[in-house]
């Protein structure tokens, strides 16, 4: 049990480092540009950490209650209402080339550390969820909901990059958002972009999740031999 926690706390420094990385490259390009044009990064950053935050609060209360329990949906809600922020940051990269900086190449470096330790945090939660799902449900039905979790996430994706809600939206502005979505929904045959933007999404993060969970169990598999 120590063993695990031990690794269990580096893996959140490393975690740490890699974020902190990210804003490092963040400050040295703000210098080099005298320019703070991406600082939305490290906001969008911030809230990639907040589902991993959530699912290990939710892990905790899993221990001792239901997942049927208050506090265990409550975390649930706060965790899947935040998880597409930790794959929202992919599209970031459209504003690669809307300012002349000194560096394309290093902005795009600066993009990708941010990108890659978002995508990180954001598959680390729904990897521990994917766990507690397994203990309550056969493998196929598990991965039935990180399927659709997925999909939420994609839907979110456009909901943010194409009609720009944000998350805490669905608390301030509730019937703004449903009006906005209900729109497209009853006239999908006029938003066909919606589709391709969803459902690439969709792709994507399906396959990026399950090569890391291929690989994981082959490491896993590895170490008993």
């Amino acid at each position: 049990m120590t063993n695990l926690r031990s690794v269990r706390s580096q893996f959140f420094v490393a975690l740490g480092v890699s974020s902190l990385v990210s804003v490092g490259l963040f400050l040295y390009g703000a210098y080099k540009n005298d320019s703070t044009t991406y600082d939305y990064l490290i906001w969008n950053l911030f809230l990639a950490w907040l589902p991993l935050l959530f699912s290990v609060k939710l892990l905790k209360v899993l221990k001792t209650k239901l997942w049927s329990s208050w506090e265990a949906l409550f975390y649930s809600f706060l965790w899947i209402i935040f998880l597409p922020n930790s794959f929202y940051m992919i599209s970031d990269y459209i504003h690669l080339q809307e300012f002349q900086r000194d560096s394309v190449l290093f902005d795009s470096l600066m993009f990708t550390s941010f990108i890659y330790t978002a995508i990180a945090l954001g598959f680390s939660s729904l990897y521990l969820i994917h766990l507690q799902l397994l203990r309550r449900y056969t493998g196929r039905v598990a991965a039935r909901w990180i399927a659709f979790t997925l999909f939420v996430c994609s839907v979110s994706i456009f909901v943010g990059r194409d009609l720009r809600w944000n998350s805490w939206d669905i608390f301030t502005n509730t019937g703004g958002l449903l009006f906005d979505l209900s729109e497209r929904l009853v006239n999908p045959s006029s938003h066909p972009q919606m589709f391709v933007t969803i459902f690439s999404f969709w792709a994507l993060l399906s396959s990026m999740y399950f090569l890391l969970w291929r690989a994981v169990k082959l490491i896993q598999q590895m170490h008993t031999k």
